[in-house]
């Protein structure tokens, strides 16, 4: 059974490995922010909530609303450790993730499982290839829990390829976006 186990492992990390040389590099301005990132996690959370499972299937097209610039919504179930929704990737949907490393060991997963947790979310910093550079980069990735009904441990998550900005100042953006009185709806 741990042979298969790892057999599965190096099977995802090296489709991850091919995924970030498949795409041409993204220019700067092209770039997602994180402040788009956070409103499409958001809205996506919203959505799922609205749609239930049904959802996903939206979530997994790479022509959908939850793909733009260089970034893409995807969702994971961290209760039963599986990929749900993945517009790039879809491949890995249905795969156990919980033991998908960053190129420095750490399981990306399980940080983005217990960060999301709270009510608002939360980001986790880690390396991963960008798609088109050919080299790992700091990813910064917000996620948060899907409040959806019959089923517990969705959560959706976003990331941003930035060098410059600090966990704390995207921790900062997310406070003051879930602030009413910071940041008013359009």
């Amino acid at each position: 059974m741990l042979l298969i186990r790892n057999s599965v492992l190096s099977l995802l990390l090296s489709m991850f490995a091919g995924l970030a040389c498949a795409a041409p590099p993204v220019a700067v301005e092209e770039s997602a922010t994180p402040d788009e990132a956070i409103t499409k996690v958001r809205s996506a959370a919203k959505f799922l909530q609205d749609k239930g499972g049904s959802g996903f299937a939206s979530l997994n097209s790479k022509d959908g609303p939850w793909v733009w610039k260089d970034s893409y919504v995807f969702a994971f179930d961290c209760r039963l450790d599986r990929m749900v929704a993945h517009p790039m990737r879809p491949d890995l949907v249905g795969l156990p993730i919980m033991q998908i490393t960053d190129n420095n060991g750490k399981y990306i997963f399980k940080e983005l499982c217990k960060t999301g947790s709270p009510p608002r979310g939360g980001w986790v910093e880690y390396v991963w290839t960008r798609p088109g550079a050919g080299r790992v980069s700091r990813k910064l990735t917000y996620t948060l829990t899907a409040d959806m009904s019959f089923s517990t441990g969705i959560q959706v998550a976003a990331g941003v390829y930035d060098d410059k900005v600090t966990l704390a100042e995207v921790t900062k953006i997310a406070e003051k976006m879930s602030d009413p009185t910071k940041y008013p709806a359009h």
